[in-house]
């Protein structure tokens, strides 16, 4: 007879994954935890655009899951999933080795997709990972210190242009970063930073067309044009051919080539292909393919599986894939897995969308706050880095990047109080960003005092 197994194996170390376990090291779960994730280290992916300009270091935005999860009691495997038998209850990965489970979790996120347009994959840099990131800034610097060198005009123009694909979120972001810290770094190695020429190339005719973060548009619009150099927004044009020297697209019916030696890929992501290969029926996926689940984060016909993240869609309940709508579901399937544990009663998932966050360059960002309230510039800066910096995984670590970074940010930075105080003071409190929250608004209150008094 087959002693029966009480564990639980979580799938995937991103915002859900990770949440789930550290929460269910929280709340005392009575039972095993196994986490696996292929990567030696969380990404933060919100905060990758302030690893890749400098803005901030790999122990903020890439911490390793081993310490992360240090005294937690949860087990982090580094590995591979190479199969999820959901009749056996058993994941098997890479290495070898398989882990049978009583209850699994899934949170595997999304992947990159290139939507077949030729040469895509190959030539294109995606920008996911700490290794993309790496990728792409060596890329760059390269590139930059060929510029510089080179008398040939023309060869000059190609090196210093950057085309980035995709006018979501992600491509704003990453258009609007490029646009200011590229400038920087050739000026840096005696060259002309005007001659830098950062391209946003989108298939529809508004960036952030149906996104979350549509609302922000027009500060999004007018701050791109804010740059160290403005950046042009090519809209209606679909990438049809991407090569290592130009990328080519469609507009207006006609196929237009720009000559570039970087194209950077943010147009669009998939399911996960372990969760495509799932023997799950097409009446309990969504259009993309991702797996249905109820109220309570259960897969439909495996009701000892949960699942969360980018990977899934809730019946009845259209939510973004966001880090905090990951983050907060990861919260509530830890919360269930322990009330099935000690025969309780699961709950449904409570996600509540604050509001959206969007970079618009060095230091500078868009907050929009429950529909309600929105601010750009640095306050908005602030404030996204607040909140984010509050949903770092693990007490310890917060409470170390988020006063590294309040000291850089805040303490050291010359801001007009009168400028930004009552704004951001009002922002932390509708966010209620924990921590940095009080040392912001403490900070920014004794500026406001410090120059009454001095008035």
């Amino acid at each position: 007879m087959n002693t029966p197994v009480y564990q639980t194996v979580i799938v995937g170390g991103g915002f859900a994954g990770l949440f789930t376990a550290l929460h269910l090291a929280h709340e005392h779960y009575p039972r095993s935890v196994i986490l696996i994730d292929k990567e030696e280290r969380f990404c933060f992916k919100p905060l990758l655009y302030e690893y890749f300009d400098g803005e901030m270091d790999t122990l903020q935005v890439v911490p390793g899951f081993s310490e992360l999860l240090k005294g937690s009691g949860v087990i982090f495997v580094q590995d591979t999933v190479e199969s999820i038998d959901l009749d056996q209850k058993a994941v098997k990965l890479t290495s070898g080795n398989s882990y049978n489970y009583s209850n699994l979790v899934l949170a595997l996120g999304s992947v990159t997709t290139y939507h077949q347009v030729e040469g895509a994959k190959e030539n294109a840099f995606p920008f996911w990972t700490q290794e993309d990131a790496i990728a792409l800034e060596r890329h760059l610097r390269d590139r930059l210190q060929q510029a510089v060198q080179t008398e040939d005009l023309e060869q000059r123009r190609k090196l210093l242009t950057v085309v980035v694909v995709g006018g979501g979120a992600s491509g704003v972001e990453m258009a609007a970063t490029l646009a200011d810290f590229l400038p920087h770094w050739y000026s840096a190695l005696g060259g002309n930073q005007s001659e830098i020429h950062v391209v946003l190339l989108n298939p529809g005719k508004q960036i952030l067309n149906g996104d979350i973060n549509d609302p922000l548009r027009e500060i999004a619009e007018r701050e791109l044009q804010k740059r160290a150099v403005p950046i042009e927004l090519l809209t209606g044009a679909e990438a049809t051919a991407i090569h290592p020297n130009a990328i080519e697209y469609k507009r207006n019916q006609q196929i237009e080539t720009l000559a570039t030696y970087t194209t950077i890929w943010t147009a669009g992501t998939s399911t996960h292909p372990l969760i495509k290969d799932l023997p799950i029926s097409k009446e309990h996926r969504d259009h993309r393919d991702r797996l249905l689940v109820t109220s309570t984060m259960q897969l439909l016909d495996f009701p000892e599986v949960f699942a969360g993240g980018d990977c899934v869609a809730v019946q009845d309940n259209s939510l973004p894939p966001t880090a905090q709508v990951a983050y907060q579901q990861g919260a509530n399937i830890a919360s269930n897995l322990k009330a099935l544990a000690l025969g309780k009663d699961l709950k449904p998932a409570q996600v509540n969308i604050r509001g959206t966050l969007l970079k618009l360059g060095i230091n500078e960002a868009a907050a929009n706050l429950f529909n309600v309230f929105e601010v750009a510039g640095e306050p908005g800066h602030l404030i996204r880095h607040g909140t984010y910096l509050t949903l770092l995984p693990t007490a310890i670590h917060d409470f170390k990047a988020t006063t590294e970074w309040v000291d850089e940010e805040i303490f050291h930075h010359h801001l007009n109080p009168q400028d930004v105080g009552k704004k951001v003071v009002q922002a932390v409190e509708l966010v209620g960003a924990g921590v940095v929250g009080v040392l912001v608004a403490r900070k920014l209150l004794k500026m406001l005092g410090d120059e009454q008094k001095r008035d």
